[in-house]
């Protein structure tokens, strides 16, 4: 089109319309190129976590409590990027399910105590720049980002992904569900 324009002497009215049409065409074809970027956007690197898979459960608890504790965690494991769960209730590992870590006792630090203070989630989205991850030596060693999700005011739910930045608005939105509803079957047990 640049190298018709430049060439012709004369310019009509018919090839101004078109090289006109033919700016905006290109515009558009471009800006369609941009926009798709950022609605797919590149998916993080993810690992894989180093530990070995398990399934841990305190072996006191109620069945039903088992059922519905098994239940949930199979729930995140399959529809979210958690790769690693550990359930803390009123200080004691209810459940540990997923890659397993190294140690599988837990020594609540401060983002643990802040959950359960705020009873608000925290989500630490790529672990290798938070200096906290020292509180998470229950988790895998090379887990990427982390959630806490506060099980009412006495527990948490900790998930570990293998992709930092990887959970989504939706993701978050199902986790609270669920540890909404682990909060209400420990609060009965609790109360028992």
């Amino acid at each position: 089109m640049l190298v018709n324009r430049l060439t012709t002497p004369e310019i009509t009215s018919s090839q101004a319309r078109g090289d006109i049409l033919g700016v905006v065409l290109s515009s558009v074809l471009i800006l369609t190129g941009l926009i798709w970027q950022q609605v797919q956007p590149k998916t993080p690197n993810a690992v894989q976590l180093i530990g070995n898979k398990g399934f841990e459960m305190l072996p006191e608890l109620p069945q039903a409590v088992k059922t519905e504790l098994a239940w949930a965690s199979h729930l995140l494991l399959t529809n979210t990027v958690t790769q690693s769960l550990l359930i803390l209730f009123q200080g004691q590992v209810l459940l540990r399910r997923g890659i397993l870590g190294p140690r599988s006792d837990v020594e609540p630090g401060s983002i643990l105590n802040r959950v359960l203070q705020t009873e608000k989630p925290i989500y630490l989205v790529d672990l290798n720049i938070y200096p906290g991850r020292v509180e998470f030596g229950f988790l895998p060693d090379n887990t990427q980002g982390i959630i806490c999700q506060p099980i009412g005011n006495k527990g948490v739910l900790i998930l570990g992904a293998n992709a930092p930045r990887s959970y989504t608005k939706q993701d978050e939105r199902w986790i609270a569900g669920i540890a909404d509803k682990l909060a209400v079957t420990l609060n009965i047990i609790d109360s028992i």
